[in-house]
């Protein structure tokens, strides 16, 4: 098999062809290292150590050869987030003070990957602290979008998202607090899963809320994320997909449809014309409360993120305290802490507030949505994941949409908002390419817990839809 057909292999394909002695892993790892170098221009990665992969890729080798018990990702180099620890390879958060720094210990859903088998590609680039949805950092670079290197990737995970997107690997691990794994995902024209909040661990990882932070993962088919999620979460039950006729799709048209791109709008017309034809049954149902959804995430992030990044870098050994780390930070990270009143000092969000936030309006919103979907039997609700494609790096503006001025933050992240905030699993898929050649996705939620049954939804939803053509890569 060459090079060009073995950057096409899924993850579970390359897998098996690994195991069975179809390829070597280290021919596999070659081919991949050497797209990641056509694709440097993309700045996907802060580090990457070809050599450090290569001696990993024949030591699974050599394992196979001894007749050694193989595991489920065995001899696959796979993209890590540059937020989620590392034994042995630096880990940055995308900031300055944390350049050089490396992790004693990985975190845990890293130890898992290992232990199947996989190995760490290299650490991917990300938004600075994982503060934002563009990737451009300024620390670090931009990264670029691989379907038009002048727009974003998404973010925070945008490094992963480009790298899988381009070819450089099939599976890498994201994170996500609100919206990133999904943005970049949408945006980078491959699928991105956030489970139900806490079925990964995220320990070992830089966070803004334990409320809302999540790891996992990219991937360019949801075959890999059931094989992510298996490994993972340790339930290896099969997946099959799920039966289209007479599922029952929930949209809210008055929330997630208003404002659209028109090309988005179409793109997302098209494919639950498709549902529909496919048997589905498309149920229109407002979601009582969503407007209230992004007050409640910004008080609880405003209040957790300062005193959560201080408990990271205290437990994980950094050699900075927050106060430290914040003084070498980019300064539009700091113009965003701000601009909601952090510096390193007291949370602007006082204790009456936020407990009220936590334990009153996020669980109110959590129940209202639990029973939207059992009172109109929803299995799963369908929405735009982001209300335009790509915008050019640099942009982060009003953008206009038809006669509308729209800002940034809200063309990107009101869609995502929801799933991240109440805690519920989130699957997005690309639903085909605009005029201009950006992905435009769409993004499916479920109930709390009902992770592989989402996964059976999107295999299923995805061999309808079909993949989107490859970016090609420009120098």
């Amino acid at each position: 098999m060459d090079s060009a057909a073995m950057i096409e292999l899924s993850a579970g394909a390359a897998v098996a062809a690994m195991q069975s002695g179809a390829i070597s892993a280290l021919d596999y790892a070659d081919a991949l290292l050497a797209r990641c170098a056509a694709g440097e221009a993309l700045n996907a990665f802060i580090t990457l150590d070809p050599a450090a992969v290569r001696a990993a890729a024949r030591a699974a080798d050599a394992h196979r050869a001894a007749g050694g018990v193989l595991g489920p990702l065995h001899g696959l180099p796979i993209p890590i987030k540059d937020s989620v620890n590392t034994a042995g390879i630096q880990t940055t958060a995308g900031t300055k003070m944390l350049r050089g720094w490396i992790p004693a210990q990985d975190a845990t859903t890293v130890a898992r990957l290992k232990a199947a088998g996989a190995i760490v590609l290299g650490k991917t680039n990300i938004h600075e602290l994982s503060f934002g949805w563009t990737s451009s950092n300024l620390e670090f670079g931009a990264v670029r979008n691989p379907y038009d290197p002048a727009r974003i990737p998404g973010g925070s995970s945008g490094g992963t998202a480009a790298a899988v997107a381009a070819r450089m690997a099939p599976l890498g691990v994201a994170e996500d607090t609100q919206g990133s794994i999904r943005v970049p995902a949408a945006l980078c024209g491959i699928a991105g899963f956030r489970p139900t909040t806490g079925r990964y661990p995220t320990d070992g990882t830089a966070p803004i809320t334990p409320l809302f932070d999540q790891i996992g993962p990219h991937a360019r088919c949801v075959a890999d994320l059931a094989l992510f999620d298996a490994v993972v979460s340790g339930d290896m039950t099969p997946i099959e997909p799920a039966t289209l006729a007479g599922l029952r799709i929930g949209i809210d048209r008055g929330f997630f449809f208003a404002d659209l791109d028109a090309e988005v709008a179409a793109l997302t017309e098209q494919a639950l014309a498709r549902l529909t034809a496919a048997g589905a049954v498309i149920v229109e149902a407002p979601v009582p409360g969503l407007d209230g959804v992004v007050p409640v995430a910004m008080a609880i992030q405003v209040h957790d993120v300062v005193p959560a990044l201080d408990a990271y870098l205290r437990d994980s050994g950094a050699p900075v305290d927050f106060e430290a780390m914040f003084a070498g930070v980019s300064a539009d990270v700091a113009g965003v802490f701000a601009a909601v009143g952090l510096r390193s000092g007291p949370s602007p969000i006082v204790e009456q507030l936020y407990a009220a936030a936590r334990d009153v309006a996020r669980p109110a919103l959590q129940q209202a949505m639990a029973t939207w979907f059992a009172e109109h039997h929803i299995d799963a609700m369908l929405l735009p994941a982001t209300m335009v494609p790509a915008t050019p790096i640099g942009d982060q503006g009003n953008i206009d949409i038809g006669s509308a001025s729209v800002p940034f933050t809200t063309a990107i992240a009101r869609n995502i908002s929801p799933a991240s905030t109440l805690g519920l699993p989130a699957l997005v898929l690309p639903c085909g390419l605009t005029a201009g050649g950006l992905p435009v996705a769409i993004e499916i939620d479920g109930p709390v817990g009902s992770d592989r049954r989402l996964l059976a939804i999107g295999m299923a939803v995805e061999a309808l839809l079909g993949p989107l053509p490859a970016p090609v890569l420009r120098s």
